[in-house]
């Protein structure tokens, strides 16, 4: 089968308190959602898989992943299954982030990110371990020639490349907002990696601050 893995869009940033967060969260209760930009993002993902034949549409249960995968499902008169352990490491934490907001928000977490690691509170190998169940479950369901896109996180595709690849470190592609991987896996069990964080349908869109000012 061929494996479409699809990082999210941008997301708005939810903060730590229960009052900000239950306002990202709105009704859906799993983070926050996508901002405008985000939406636009989204709908190129669409666009760049628009000659790709799909079986079917998966994505984590956060909300983020969930939005970034609907102008793809409308397209194609699908409806994306949701599978829980495609869940980023932080899924349930209460706060969100925004990479290019990090350094200053969050420079210990971004100096462990720069060095490819995972969070200290993240047991790296069960995380690991569940992102591959999910994906073996997902394969199991669409074997031979089926095309399976899935909708998910930055570190969630990460540990599963570093699982395919025999990577020590869990977290060593810098993977953008609606970057595309692909990934192949044969009936007899062989898994490779075609392609990791194609860009080209959403590069203009990537740098936050000079869309916005492109919009003024």
């Amino acid at each position: 089968m061929r494996l479409i893995l699809v990082r999210h869009a941008l997301p708005h940033r939810a903060l730590g308190d229960p009052a900000a967060q239950a306002e990202a969260e709105g009704v859906n209760g799993s983070g926050p959602g996508l901002t405008e930009l985000g939406w636009r993002q989204a709908a190129r993902v669409a666009e760049a898989l628009a000659g790709v034949p799909l079986t079917a549409l998966y994505t984590s249960p956060l909300r983020r992943a969930r939005e970034t995968a609907q102008p793809l499902a409308r397209a194609r008169g699908l409806v994306p299954s949701v599978a829980a352990g495609l869940a980023e490491y932080d899924a349930g934490a209460g706060h969100y982030i925004p990479v290019h907001e990090m350094p200053e928000a969050d420079p210990v977490a971004w100096q462990r990110m720069l060095a490819g690691q995972l969070p200290d509170y993240v047991d790296a190998a069960e995380f690991q371990a569940r992102v591959e169940r999910a994906v073996t479950e997902i394969a199991d369901a669409h074997p031979g020639e089926a095309t399976v896109a899935c909708f998910a996180h930055a570190g969630t595709i990460n540990v599963y490349l570093a699982a395919l690849l025999g990577l020590g470190r869990p977290l060593t592609f810098p993977l953008d907002y609606t970057g595309i991987t692909r990934v192949t896996l044969s009936r007899d069990g062989r898994r490779a990696v075609r392609t990791v964080n194609e860009i080209a349908h959403v590069a203009d869109l990537l740098d936050p601050a000079a869309v916005s000012a492109g919009n003024d």
